[in-house]
């Protein structure tokens, strides 16, 4: 399962090859911590804006500096194994930065896609995208799906 896990070495290399093969490649990035079916159905809508989804995955350290140190929940490796597991996705690639500016500018993606709870001047990388005539994809959330209410409902449900 781990073998879509790649370095970023290597997924610049795997998306030179698949730009000469004109495959168009899709980029999203995010934590996954408690993967639910909202984050099930963004990926595979991500996944469908192209012919390769590859997913940029915030670190254990990242996800600490975005969502403080109670997280994240599952760990790195965790998140990636269950990520590996779904179809939609075609590689892995962890980072530690807050946010993945340096994988974007480094893959160069064809499509960025993200939440449509992002506007695109505020999307991390889609200047870098659309400057190298790629676009940009607002994938439409489901609502009342997200890792915070799972958490929220979890710590409710404990109370009791």
């Amino acid at each position: 399962m781990q073998k879509k896990l790649i370095s970023l070495k290597k997924a610049c290399e795997v998306r030179a090859g698949l730009k000469r093969k004109r495959k168009k490649v899709v980029f999203t990035n995010g934590c996954f911590d408690i993967l639910h079916a909202g984050h099930v159905r963004y990926l595979t809508k991500a996944r469908a804006c192209g012919d390769i989804l590859i997913l940029g995955l915030n670190s254990d350290k990242s996800v600490r500096g975005i969502k403080g140190p109670s997280r994240p929940i599952n760990s790195q490796q965790d998140r990636v194994e269950v990520l590996s597991a779904l179809s939609c996705i075609d590689y892995i690639v962890l980072f530690n930065d807050k946010t993945p500016q340096k994988l974007i500018e480094s893959l160069i993606p064809d499509v960025l896609a993200k939440g449509s709870d992002w506007a695109v001047k505020d999307m991390v990388g889609a200047d870098v995208v659309i400057a190298n005539g790629g676009c940009v994809r607002r994938v439409r959330l489901v609502q009342g799906r997200s890792t915070s209410n799972v958490i929220e409902r979890i710590q409710h449900a404990k109370k009791k």
